[in-house]
């Protein structure tokens, strides 16, 4: 999965790989400053001049700045890749869907691909923000600060490697328990797209015959369904925070008493002020650096699931494909049937055409009466290879409709639509999608053999409507 997903960054790898170089920098820079704060507390606490103190506050100084100008690049970086990564995969997957035949489209719901590339893409996306900046930040914070926390503070730093442990099977236990919920949840997700969508397109039908009432119930369900699931997921990862502040709170009591008896103790001997108050910046450091990685450890979770779902759609290949060696001319229109079946899905119990021979000559005009659904559609869906028959062949012009070029077969197969579909824009820009390169007039004719100049001739703009 990851590694279908990392093709997608492509012209990001270069802002990916600076985010992590420029976070190195900046935490670098954050763990030596309390370090050098403990000198200047021992320096002031020795007495010394204006002039030490004007020094190291210089340092401190220029150290903060560092600091502050390579996070802030750290962060436009990081915002390039993730945004960027989110724009390839939303891209990737419209071009994969693009290229699917009909038995593929027919393998996902038209809401769980909006779903998938919208909010499953945005999972994805604040993930991997996460992973190339806080992820990296994190653990070298925990390295630094837990370095310079044994440096200043000594024996006293063996506290943090007694409540990394339990934040570990802590984070471990959540994860286990939440995986699951988020998997049921997206799936949900679906079908609540799924209601929007079935809904808005059948508006003038649920008014017509007053079943508001209906609607909103069924999609209330659906609603209270995901919502119990994601409720689920929050408690639980709900325990982040307080196990968190007791590990936190644990660790501040021990290195507050500890340390200040040492110091009271020792007269400053094993412990002076300067390492008691370095010791302490180290001690949030370190601890939110660990609460941080619980957040990573949480959006890495619900990404995980979010990235499984892309990668299917990814990694779909269309079942209609060009041959090693296409033919890419039609002699002419006739069409033949020979001992053909089909069927919608090799798991169907029985076929939807049985055993079909036709034979039409090129220039004659056949009709093909039946009832709803008795596969007239899916009869010409054959011709046009919009599905491969199951079984027999399929001949356009005398050849294998299997033989052709995609392309060229569609080109020349034209096909009138039971529903049609006015995409946004023009008449005129729909009307191009027959021949892009149309002139005014033979779109005119067109819509004159169609019997549509009338009625587009009695909109106010026309064909630019």
């Amino acid at each position: 999965m990851i590694r279908e997903l990392a093709k997608s960054i492509r012209e990001y790898k270069k802002a990916s790989i600076a985010t992590p170089l420029l976070v190195t920098v900046e935490v670098v820079m954050e763990c030596a400053i309390p370090y050098i704060t403990a000198l200047l507390v021992n320096q002031i606490k020795d007495g010394c001049g204006m002039s030490v103190i004007l020094k190291y506050g210089a340092v401190l100084v220029l150290m903060a700045g560092i600091s502050l100008l390579f996070g802030a690049l750290a962060g436009s970086t990081c915002a390039t890749a993730s945004c960027g990564l989110a724009k390839n995969l939303r891209q990737d997957m419209f071009y994969s869907i693009q290229g699917y035949s009909f038995e593929n489209i027919d393998k996902f719901l038209t809401s769980s691909l909006v779903t998938r590339m919208t909010t499953d893409v945005t999972n994805v996306q604040n993930a991997y923000m996460m992973i190339i900046r806080t992820a990296i930040r994190c653990p070298l914070m925990l390295v630094f600060a837990f370095v310079m926390a044994f440096v200043m503070g000594g024996r006293m730093a063996w506290i943090f490697l007694v409540v990394a442990p339990i934040l570990t099977f802590g984070l471990g236990l959540v994860i286990y328990k939440t995986m699951p919920l988020f998997k049921k949840a997206f799936k949900k997700y679906d079908n609540l797209n799924s209601s929007i969508q079935e809904n808005v397109k059948a508006m003038r039908v649920v008014k017509s015959f007053v079943r508001e009432d209906y609607e909103e119930k069924k999609f209330g369900a659906v609603a209270e369904d995901v919502c119990g699931d994601f409720t689920k997921a929050e408690r639980i990862l709900a325990c982040n925070g307080p196990l968190m502040q007791f590990c936190i709170y644990t660790v501040m009591a021990f290195v507050l008493s500890f340390g200040s008896y040492t110091i009271i103790t020792s007269r400053g001997l094993d412990l002076d002020v300067g390492q008691f108050s370095a010791l302490l910046t180290y001690s949030f450091m370190i601890l939110s650096s660990l609460m941080m990685l619980s957040m990573v450890f949480v959006m890495i979770t619900m990404a995980g699931e979010a990235g499984k779902r892309i990668v299917e759609v990814l990694k779909e290949k269309s079942s209609l494909t060009n041959p090693e060696h296409p033919v890419y001319e039609v002699a002419d229109g006739s069409i033949s049937f020979e001992h053909v079946s089909f069927k919608y899905s090799d798991k169907a119990e029985r076929m939807a055409l049985s055993d079909i021979n036709l034979q039409i000559r090129s220039g004659e005009t056949i009709g093909i009466i039946g009832g709803t659904g008795s596969s007239k559609s899916s009869l010409i869906q054959l011709i046009s290879r919009l599905y491969d028959a199951s079984e027999g062949v399929v001949k356009v012009g005398g050849i294998d409709v299997k033989e052709y070029d995609l392309e060229t077969l569609r080109n020349q197969v034209a096909v009138v639509l039971q529903k049609n579909v006015l995409f946004s824009g023009t008449i005129k820009e729909n009307l191009r999608w027959g021949d892009k390169s149309a002139t005014d007039e033979e779109l005119a004719q067109a819509c004159r053999l169609a019997c549509a100049d009338e009625f587009i001739s009695q909109f106010p703009n026309g064909y630019d409507t």
